[in-house]
């Protein structure tokens, strides 16, 4: 057994798994956990990180950086997504994590984004059924597509996200029809690209990762609390999603942060996280009935990015 350390520092939340490496694949939890810092805050409209949102995110990975301490980690990989990538002023920020860590801090292109959400998503989920995945990572800076069975064949990142199109079009509560249409307009144009990448006429089922998908799963299903273990493998009636995407997006703030499962860092972003959901999955949903196959349930994964960090730290040689 190894133990190992991922980090997934994306543009609204900062997640750290420990966990033990088999050596088979097989990957056991230790520590699993979350804070919404918001590193990418106004990002899309200034190019660089904030000086509070920076304090934020440190101060998560000193905390972090602990918990690796008393758990005696042996391997520690930290990525860092849209938010980073898009920041002129990254390298403030990737050298005082790899001052706290001992390790760079890897900013990583939106392709292997999506290729690691796609093998961590798939680590909960019976990838030997012959299905063809579109795994979707929804994040705060960016939505990445990957296509494949096994193995991904085509990918693609998109840049939207929850936080970067709440920056740029949310600013009433409740949401305006204007407000949602422009939204929808982003995410449809930016779809409009990714198709010439990744076919959407091709998959037989859709697997939704990360936190605007866990959250629209769990008003989907009527809980009255956040439970992993409920959401996660869940397989939804297509309509059953686009409903509650639409009552989120057209709730007032209040409503939102009254929601039992409702993390307090995503009640501001969620709206346009569920119109981005929403938009995906019609786009999907008409390009396989164009195809025949018509799109009839969804599949939600708590399985992702992280957990493809993790299993890839099994691939590296044993530190010096």
């Amino acid at each position: 057994m190894t133990r190992v350390a991922a980090f997934d520092c994306g543009t609204n939340s900062i997640r750290l798994l420990i966990a033990d490496l088999d050596g088979r694949g097989g990957l056991s939890d230790v520590v699993r956990t979350l804070q919404l810092v918001r590193l990418g805050e106004g990002v899309d409209r200034t190019g660089r990180f904030g000086a509070e949102a920076l304090v934020r995110t440190l101060t998560a990975v000193r905390d972090y950086a602990e918990l690796c301490r008393e758990h005696e980690v042996e391997r520690i990989r930290f990525v860092a997504t849209s938010a980073t990538r898009d920041a002129a002023n990254r390298a403030e920020f990737t050298d005082t994590v790899e001052a706290i860590l001992g390790v760079p801090a890897e900013v990583i292109a939106g392709t292997e984004e999506a290729e690691l959400s796609f093998r961590g998503a798939l680590t909960s989920l019976d990838a030997a059924d012959g299905a063809q995945h579109l795994v979707v990572d929804l994040g705060g800076g960016s939505t990445e597509l990957v296509l494949g069975r096994n193995m991904p064949t085509s990918a693609y990142s998109m840049d939207i996200g929850c936080v970067r199109l709440t920056e740029r079009h949310g600013h009433s509560d409740p949401a305006l029809l204007a407000e949602l249409a422009s939204i929808r307009r982003d995410v449809d144009s930016a779809l409009d690209i990714a198709g010439q990448t990744v076919d959407l006429s091709q998959p037989t089922e859709v697997v939704g990762v990360a936190g605007t998908v866990t959250t629209v799963t769990a008003l989907a299903l009527g809980l009255d609390r956040y439970d992993p273990v409920a959401i996660n493998g869940s397989r939804l009636p297509l309509g059953a999603v686009l409903d509650a995407c639409d009552t989120l997006s057209r709730m007032p703030r209040a409503e939102r942060a009254a929601l039992p499962f409702m993390h307090p860092g995503r009640v501001d972003v969620i709206v346009a996280g569920a119109v981005i959901w929403s938009a995906v999955l019609q786009r999907v949903a008409d390009a396989t009935a164009a195809a025949g196959r018509p799109l009839e349930f969804v599949t939600t994964s708590e399985h992702d990015i992280l957990d493809g960090v993790a299993l890839s730290l099994g691939e590296q040689r044993p530190p010096r």
